[in-house]
């Protein structure tokens, strides 16, 4: 009976999210506009759903935007429609993790994606940090916080082949950095990151065409510092290390490579065809290519049936799994909607004014507010939604809208590898057998630091020098 139960949950879980989803998908391509007052009632059950299902520490989230919720009310005439925004932007996010945990669900089952990953993690320890980053971005790309876990997996199976536990313990922590640093350097400018989906959303006139050359130039600081430090600062050992040269050649990389560029391409291409935003593309994109690549994987065992079978556990199964996380990301955009509504007010009263402070300071306060934010258990969805609306205009400040955009992205990169409290350092923490806080303060500590400053510096020279 109770089983039962969990299955019809899921069920309905599933299909809301499918549902609104297919709702989010028609806003920004602006069809059947009828059906967007369904939208935030889709979202209200949803949520409601998940919040049932989900832990103590997930059910403070829903209380807090029902008690912002409350206060907004007694506080302020047109709080419905600010409610209704966050609601929109909860079914947003909603919908962004779904579309891309289909990439990511069919490339965890791909023998290429695995193969490339064993080659990445195989490789000597001269080369391995550098191969690791740079093939991590490309895995980040198709697997998001997927990448951290299939490579963090088959680097924990490399390690435990070195019988030395010195040189393990060494290897695995410079394996596992490489692998969150390569996540972190890609999401200044992935158009299938959060940092940018939201980032460009809050930010208007910002665009994903314009932000993605300076956020590369992001992507590369975040990248080669951590790839320089790895080099300056290699660990002195009692004793040397096996040399074991990897199975396989960089050839194992052309169908991950293939793939990206199907994606990129299919993403720029439209962009320029079309005059729907980025994030509407990615939510339709990236559902096709894995569909086909399903389809692909499947073509010599019934591959209608097959595919029909794996997205109907996808929708019934996989989807309602993730309810902790969505739970989370879809509360954090809610709460930073509505909170930064009841804030604004706030500090109109108490006389702070953001456009009185020089714009290159207030640029790159966000480098370093973000991270900072992240140390007291905030999300960088919450804190990028709570902080933008606040800003002053770019007019205002006499910068682009891509400025702002390239500062909310890269702080909320140094939160990524900083931050005890975000998916990238739980993570990574778990497969080095240590707490997420070491990961975040000790083992990225010095790499967040220095990131910050040369990050800064970007900042500043982006927005009043080219």
């Amino acid at each position: 009976m109770v089983r039962q139960i969990r299955n019809r949950v899921d069920l309905l879980t599933g299909v809301l999210l499918v549902t609104i989803t297919c709702l989010v998908i028609f806003h920004e391509w602006h069809l059947a506009a009828w059906l967007a007052p369904a939208k935030p009632v889709l979202v209200l059950v949803l949520v409601a759903t998940l919040a049932v299902q989900v832990r103590l520490s997930r059910k403070a989230f829903v209380a807090v935007a029902l008690g912002l919720t409350g206060a907004l009310a007694f506080s302020t005439a047109g709080w419905w429609e600010v409610a209704l925004e966050g609601l929109r932007s909860a079914a947003f996010i909603a919908a962004f993790f779904s579309a891309l945990s289909t990439l990511r669900n069919i490339a965890q089952t791909s023998a290429a994606v695995q193969a490339a990953g064993r080659f990445l993690s195989g490789q000597r320890p001269g080369r391995r940090y550098a191969a690791l980053t740079v093939g991590g971005q490309g895995f980040a790309l198709l697997l998001n916080y997927g990448a951290i876990q299939l490579l963090g997996a088959l680097a924990l199976a490399n390690a435990k082949t070195e019988p030395d536990p010195e040189v393990r313990g060494h290897r695995i922590r410079r394996m596992l950095l490489a692998i969150q640093r390569a996540f972190v350097s890609t999401l200044p400018w992935s158009p299938l990151s959060f940092a940018m989906a939201i980032s460009i959303s809050v930010v208007p006139g910002a665009s994903w065409a314009q932000a993605m050359v300076p956020g590369l130039v992001s992507s590369a600081l975040l990248a080669g510092i951590g790839w320089g430090l790895d080099t300056a600062f290699k660990p002195k050992l009692s004793v040397t290390p096996r040399r074991q040269e990897p199975e396989g050649s960089w050839a194992l990389m052309l169908p991950l490579l293939a793939l990206l560029g199907v994606l990129v391409v299919s993403v720029i291409g439209l962009s320029t065809l079309t005059q729907v935003r980025i994030v509407g593309l990615v939510v339709v994109i990236v559902p096709v290519i894995a569909l086909v690549w399903m389809l692909i994987q499947h073509w010599a065992q019934a591959p209608v049936r097959s595919v029909m079978r794996r997205v109907g556990d996808y929708v019934t199964k996989e989807l309602p799994g993730y309810r902790e996380e969505l739970t989370l990301l879809m509360m954090a955009g809610y709460i930073g909607t509505v909170g930064s509504a009841l804030l604004g007010p706030l500090m109109q009263r108490a006389g702070l004014d953001l456009s009185v402070l020089p714009p290159w300071l207030l640029l790159v306060s966000f480098v370093w507010l973000i991270p900072l934010a992240g140390q007291l258990g905030m999300n960088p969805i919450l804190a990028v939604t709570l902080l933008a609306p606040l800003i002053p205009g770019a007019e205002n400040l006499g910068v682009t809208p891509t400025a702002i955009v390239v500062a909310l992205a890269a702080g909320w990169a140094l939160s990524g590898a900083s931050s005890p409290f975000t998916a990238t350092t739980l993570l990574i923490g778990s497969f080095g057998g240590i707490s997420a806080l070491r990961v975040g303060w000790l083992w990225n500590g010095v790499y967040t630091l220095l990131c910050g400053v040369m990050l800064s510096l970007w900042v500043v020279v982006y927005a009043f020098v080219l």
